[in-house]
């Protein structure tokens, strides 16, 4: 890595727009404002130059789980998605017993604390039994304030995240000592009605654990959760933009309903992610995957994705249509936002990280560079 370089050429996408014939200065691990004129330069013409995308949804990769593997295990899932051009990402755990759960937050803390994963999500085991998708129900339990704590403790102070069902017993009180201690409190695998997630957004919940699934289907008499959280600016919406978890429908009307500042899109990815079809396992439960898609071996629920998030950004912009600064703040700057890390990753500025993502004219993945690093060579 030289101390500086300049990327030159590309069309660039900083929060202001795209600059066509861009010039972006990397200096050690940070972007710079400017280079002296002998520095050396990467020609990146024809290409897109983005930033690093964020994951704040994420269970694994690369044959290797994040909910229940051993160190090298998570760091060779972390190395696949940077791979793939997600260069910050946070450890996504299934419901467990709570031992295991306490336990696995103090070893992936460590990982956190390393600088290997932006933070913890607990996804479960407070969520309801009735749109659990592959958790195991037997472990399943209501949302007590103070076993919600112990996670938190467990985490010491790593915790970005935690999915709740919050029309059971303690989800509300759960949701206010969530924000009180600067946690998100994701609205998931529920079935609550609109009043009751009105209710816990005026809590303080502030994200839908990827919108449409596990949760009661859109009625226009009984609009249920997906009314109430598309509908209020306090709440951003996760996509899984895999072709599988959402219709494109319905994705056009989460960006038009939410708007761009709104949506985060996640993989949700498993084990499978950017390494190929099998038998695998999401906590205690067997998962199949044929022709990446992730299911339960019993019931069929899909149980996770094989996606990573270079692929998501290419089938927003060729499938979908999306506008390529929108798709940039729904894979990187909003949920930075959200994690409380967009003072450093998020966007192409001065002062941040140097992690950046080389596309071709199609959108195809062709370099990555984390911290001033190449991972990828364009």
């Amino acid at each position: 890595m030289a101390d500086r370089m300049v990327l030159t050429g590309a069309r660039v996408v900083l929060p202001t727009g795209v600059v066509e014939n861009g010039r972006v200065t990397v200096e050690g691990t940070r972007i710079a404002g400017h280079a002296p004129a002998d520095a050396p330069s990467v020609d990146l013409s024809g290409h897109w130059l983005v930033p690093g995308f964020v994951d704040m949804h994420n269970h694994g990769g690369g044959g290797a789980s994040f909910t229940s593997g051993s160190a090298e295990d998570v760091l060779t899932g972390v190395r696949t998605h940077h791979e793939h051009g997600t260069t910050t990402m946070v450890a996504s755990t299934v419901t467990g017993d709570m031992d295991f759960l306490t336990h696995r937050a103090g070893f992936l803390s460590e990982l956190v604390e390393q600088g290997d994963l932006a933070g913890i999500h607990f996804e479960g085991p407070f969520i309801s039994p009735c749109r659990k998708g592959a958790h195991s129900e037997e472990l399943l339990r209501d949302p007590d304030p103070a076993e919600v704590r112990k996670l938190l403790d467990a985490a010491r102070g790593t915790a970005r995240m935690v999915t709740l069902a919050t029309e059971l017993p303690g989800g509300i009180e759960s949701v206010r000592l969530l924000a009180e201690h600067g946690v998100i409190a994701a609205i998931g695998h529920t079935d609550a009605t609109y009043e009751q997630t009105v209710q816990a957004i005026d809590a303080g919940a502030t994200v839908a654990t990827h919108l449409f699934n596990a949760m009661p289907a859109l009625g226009h008499r009984a609009p249920g959760p997906i009314a109430a959280l598309l509908e209020d600016e306090r709440v951003t919406v996760e996509l899984i933009n895999d072709g599988t978890h959402l219709h494109p429908a319905a994705l056009e009307l989460a960006f038009h309903r939410a708007g761009a500042a709104r949506v985060a899109f996640i993989t949700d990815a498993m084990d499978a992610a950017g390494f190929g079809d099998g038998v695998y396992h999401l906590g205690p439960l067997a998962v199949e995957v044929k022709e990446g898609v992730a299911r339960l071996v019993e019931g069929g629920s899909i149980a996770g994705s094989t996606l990573t998030l270079d692929t998501a950004f290419r089938r927003a912009a060729t499938v979908d249509g999306l506008p390529v600064e929108d798709i940039v703040r729904a894979i990187s700057l909003n949920p930075a936002r959200l994690l409380g890390l967009h003072d450093r990753v998020g966007s192409i500025e001065a002062g941040k990280d140097a992690d950046l993502v080389v596309l071709d004219s199609g959108f195809r993945l062709k370099g990555v560079m984390r911290k001033g690093a190449w991972v990828v060579e364009p």
